[in-house]
């Protein structure tokens, strides 16, 4: 069950918008991401909620994992967007796990449109 989030406050992935003008109408099915960015944005902010269901919904389906524990104790801290070009986004997540420690990692996302909808296909990650 994801967290909630007040629809006023400001989205979790770091748009400057709030929550109900970003990503939660994407979350709530109302529509699609228009662009892999945009998708990116909201899969950190589902992250950052622990909403399975959406993040599991908008991996490919060749690709998606079996299984998928968001409520693992990891609290996501921050998303940082270094470049978006055609179907891959590149960025950076700052996260605290439960012991306290803060972690950042950077991924080079690729994604692909499939019937109409883009979805993560996969990434490259470095731990920092």
């Amino acid at each position: 069950m994801p967290v909630f989030y007040p629809p006023v406050k400001p989205c979790p992935c770091g748009s400057g918008r709030s929550y109900a003008s970003c990503c939660q109408p994407l979350h709530l099915g109302v529509k699609w991401s228009e662009t892999p960015e945009q998708l990116m944005r909201s899969r950190y902010s589902a992250y950052f909620l622990q909403d399975t269901a959406y993040v599991l919904e908008t991996c490919h389906p060749e690709k998606r994992p079996a299984d998928l524990d968001l409520n693992d104790g990891i609290r996501y801290t921050g998303l940082t967007i270094h470049e978006a070009v055609r179907d891959e986004v590149e960025f950076s997540v700052t996260l605290k796990t439960p012991d306290g420690h803060t972690h950042r990692f950077r991924e080079r996302s690729r994604f692909e449109r499939l019937g109409g909808r883009w979805v993560y296909v996969d990434g490259n990650v470095s731990i920092r």
